[in-house]
């Protein structure tokens, strides 16, 4: 039996309606950049799915084609995530969509006071990471030739998936069921129980809004969505 991330790491996955705390080591995910409504249909979000699964699918598939893959075994593509903020305005503008995007260490400039909070109500200022999290078998060597390979096979341009790695650490999670848009009362319960343990909120540009899509909006009604949300936190004082 293909072996399934959400099964095997419900702690992660699979988290209760109820906040609670837990601390998150460090993975390695396939990942494209962009900006703009995830809902536009004809947008950078829609687009950059597509080069994740591209990706995903071919590393998953190498076991029927001559790359072999050291500590190789079956296992079932992991959900879509996405990293998310939305930058304040500030008196500088020299935010570059490019290369000034967390989380990534020593990448681009953002002025001081920056803020990387979420408004539900500007999705076109939405920044974001879409990301499939990688088994740990699957080196940045192995990541380059699923690139090169799907790029060769799909006659697509792959330029924008990267390898990226991400330390989480101490987070406050919970799974709410529902539409996106209703995602602010649930954190806003997320972050009362933060408060009640004795941890505030630590979204940075090195530690971002964080959501994990476990179903599927095509086909899912939006009252029975299933999203875990995570948020970054530490101890007060």
């Amino acid at each position: 039996m293909a072996f399934d991330f959400k099964k095997e790491y419900k702690e992660f996955y699979m988290p209760k309606d109820k906040p609670a705390i837990i601390t998150v080591p460090k993975m390695n995910y396939i990942a494209v950049r962009g900006m703009g409504d995830p809902n536009d249909e004809t947008g950078d979000y829609k687009a950059a799915i597509g080069l994740l699964y591209g990706i995903a699918f071919t590393i998953k598939m190498s076991k029927k084609g001559d790359h072999r893959i050291d500590g190789y075994f079956d296992y079932v593509v992991p959900p879509l995530e996405g990293f998310w903020w939305q930058v304040a305005a500030t008196t500088e503008s020299n935010i570059n969509a490019t290369t000034d995007q967390p989380p990534t260490e020593g990448r681009g400039h953002y002025p001081q006071g920056t803020t990387f909070g979420i408004d539900y109500s500007r999705k076109e200022d939405f920044n974001w990471i879409s990301v499939i999290r990688l088994p740990d078998f699957v080196t940045k060597a192995d990541f380059d030739w699923a690139v090169e390979e799907a790029s060769k096979k799909k006659k697509t341009d792959f330029s924008k998936v990267e390898f990226l790695t991400y330390d989480e650490g101490l987070c406050v999670q919970c799974m709410h069921i529902g539409s996106y848009d209703d995602e602010p009362a649930t954190v806003a319960i997320m972050h009362e129980f933060m408060e009640q343990q004795g941890y505030e909120l630590d979204i940075t540009y090195k530690r971002l809004h964080h959501e994990i899509y476990l179903s599927d909006a095509r086909k899912v009604a939006h009252e029975k969505l299933k999203t875990v949300i995570r948020h970054p936190i530490r101890k007060k004082g």
